[in-house]
C-alpha cells in the first residue's frame, strides 16, 4: 500500500511539472541537427531516462568485477619452544643450558 501511495506522489509531482511547463519551448542543437520549439518537459524527460539507460548498465557491469578475490591465509607464528619441547636431536651437550 505504501508502495502505491509513493508512486501515486512521484506520478503527480511529474505531471505537476509537465503541467507547469506546457508553454514553456526550447531548441535543441546536436551541432548537425537542430530541433526548434521542444517543451521543456520533454526534453528533461528524455535526459533523464536516457541518464538512466547509460547508468543501469555501467553499473551492473561494474558489480560483476569488484568482487574481491580471497586473501591467501597468513602462516600462523609458532610459539617459542620450551627447553623440554626441543627435540634431542637440537640439543647439545657442551650448551650450559642444553640448546643452542
Amino acid at each position: 500500500m505504501l508502495r502505491l501511495i509513493v508512486f501515486i506522489v512521484i506520478f503527480a509531482v511529474f505531471l505537476a511539472f509537465i503541467v507547469l511547463n506546457l508553454e514553456n519551448k526550447c531548441d535543441i542543437s546536436f551541432g548537425f541537427k537542430t530541433f526548434n520549439e521542444v517543451p521543456v518537459f520533454l526534453s528533461a524527460l528524455s535526459s533523464f531516462a536516457l541518464g538512466m539507460l547509460v547508468t543501469v548498465p555501467l553499473l551492473l557491469t561494474r558489480g560483476k568485477k569488484r568482487e574481491k578475490p580471497e586473501k591467501p591465509e597468513k602462516p600462523k607464528r609458532s610459539k617459542k619452544a620450551k627447553v623440554s619441547e626441543v627435540p634431542d636431536e637440537m640439543v647439545k651437550e657442551n650448551s650450559p643450558y642444553g640448546i643452542d
